[in-house]
């Protein structure tokens, strides 16, 4: 059993889902029987993590009365409330108290991918002892999301929206990362982006250039699966058929 902690992202508003999201919180909209965290939370218990931490926010109660404390799944959830919304890296750094071990497990709340993903990035960690490794999906437009430069199977550089056509790489920030808690001393000193938010990506890049950080990536191929449930035309293509499902199972 997986002995590491588990923190997934799922405070956000939606604010690309504004239907849905006045009545949903993003994490907790329903996929074919199931809230998408669900199908993450699967992923994650899949890989064997047992210990998961959910940082949330808006519409916080949805997600705490349905999963409550993990006992239905066999599992421990613990939450923590992300009050001022303020980045994927102002979220992480709210967990630093739980989490013991020098490393934990990472995901967004609103990225599904096969569980074999999860999986094959904990044992990345546990049979090539890794401090870091980040996952990339292939996209023709890294503009939407952040642009991670490789070479062979690490990362050189990751930069967080681009404008599209001046990174040359088809390598996405996929959502899925094992981390070091070397990140939190990072997360703690960051200044906020542009956008006013202490970020992830930005942190991963200071690391690598100025701390000598080595991150190993781990390349999904082209033709797998991968539902950004932030994307209300993705989100509502996954809800139209089922076929999907499948993709997820080994």
């Amino acid at each position: 059993m997986c002995i590491l902690k588990a923190v997934i992202l799922c405070a956000g508003y939606g604010k690309r889902l504004e239907g849905y999201s006045k009545q949903y919180q993003k994490t907790m909209l329903p996929l074919h029987g199931k809230p998408v965290l669900e199908y993450i939370l699967n992923g994650m218990i899949y890989a064997g993590l047992r210990d998961i931490i959910m940082v949330v926010g808006y519409k916080k109660e949805q997600i705490i009365n349905y999963f409550n404390k993990g006992t239905k799944w066999g599992i421990n959830i613990e939450y923590v409330e992300q009050n001022e919304l303020n980045g994927t890296g102002g979220a992480i750094v709210l967990c630093e108290s739980l989490i013991k071990n020098d490393h934990f497990y990472l995901t967004w709340g609103d990225i599904i991918v096969p569980y074999e993903i999860y999986k094959k990035v904990y044992l990345l960690y546990k049979n090539e002892k890794q401090d870091f490794i980040l996952v990339t999906n292939y996209t023709e437009d890294t503009s939407q999301g952040a642009a991670v430069v490789c070479q062979d199977d690490y990362c050189l550089d990751i930069i967080e929206k681009p404008p599209y056509g001046t990174i040359n790489s088809k390598l996405n920030n996929c959502g899925i990362f094992l981390l070091s808690t070397e990140i939190f001393h990072v997360l703690k000193k960051l200044e906020p982006s542009s956008r006013g938010e202490i970020e992830l990506p930005q942190a991963l890049s200071l690391g690598i250039n100025k701390l000598n950080w080595k991150i190993r990536v781990l390349k999904m191929r082209n033709d797998q699966f991968r539902g950004d449930i932030g994307n209300l035309k993705i989100y509502e293509k996954l809800k139209e058929n089922n076929n999907w499902i499948k993709k997820l199972i080994p």
